[in-house]
This record gives structure tokens, sequence and C-alpha cells, in this order.
């Protein structure tokens, strides 16, 4: 696509293939990637790990997304990105997007569960340290997990 909208550069940065390491016991790495479409619109993510080992905790055994799939594209009259996404579990989500400034945040508005995740970017661009959150009333936010995402290639 000759003519591709400005602001679906900023998504370059992610493009690739990153280990994904959640930071929590007993869980091991996993890995996603991130690729263009033919005609450079949409970023697809791709998402997956070896099976979870028996010493992580039981509500991540229960309850894996991986592996999970996302597509990524613009709104572009408001730069906004939107992520469709579904998983192994079954699960399919609507988020909301932007990149910019060094800051990556995801966030679905959603009634008795809100999430957001927010990852920083090293000066680099090969590291993220990120965090996702969840809400039940869209005021009081919990820590779900924090994650750091490092480029491989």
């Amino acid at each position: 696509m000759d003519d591709r909208h400005p602001a679906l550069a900023r998504l370059d940065t992610l493009a690739g293939w990153w280990t994904v390491q959640p930071k929590v016991a007993g869980l091991g790495s996993a890995w996603t990637e991130f690729t263009w479409d033919e005609g450079r619109a949409f970023l697809r993510q791709y998402s997956d790990a070896d099976p979870i080992p028996q010493t992580a905790p039981q509500a991540w055994r229960a309850n894996a997304p991986l592996p999970a799939s996302a597509v990524i594209g613009l709104d572009d009259a408001t730069e906004e990105f939107t992520m469709l996404y579904a998983d192994a579990r079954g699960v399919h989500r609507v988020y909301r997007m932007t990149l910019a400034d060094g800051v990556w945040a995801v966030w679905r508005d959603a009634p008795g569960f809100n999430q957001r995740f927010t990852g920083t970017l090293s000066a680099d661009g090969d590291t993220v340290d990120g965090r996702w959150e969840m809400s039940a009333d869209g005021v009081t936010w919990n820590l779900d997990f924090e994650l750091t995402y490092t480029r491989e290639r």
C-alpha cells in the first residue's frame, strides 16, 4: 500500500519476534510475533508458549489463554487503533489501543471486567516493560500481572 497512513508507521516498532516473560512465580516464558498483512494495513499478532509447567499457579494452568491472536487496525479519523483479540479459551474481545511517545496502551471498558495494559518501550525499542490491570467498576484498578517483552528479531 503506497499511501499508507502515517499513524500506521508507529506500529512498525512492534513488528518482529518477541520473548514474553510474565512476572508470575513458576510461569515460564512465551513468545509473540507481530507481522504486517500483505498491504501493511493491519498488524497481526500471534502468541504461544510451551505447555504451562505444573509449578505454575493453578489459576494460570486452568485458564491458559495461549495460543492467542489479534489483528490491529487504524481509525484514520482519530488515529486510535482497534485490536480484535481471540484466544484458546474461546474469549473474543475488542480493545482500543495507542502507541505514542514510547508508551503502548491497550484497554477495554466492559461491564464488570474492565482491562488495561500499559507498556513502556526502552530507548532502543527492543524491550517493553508492561502491566495488565483489571477493574470491576472502571474506577478501582488492581494489578493482574506484569510482564516484559524482549525483541529477539
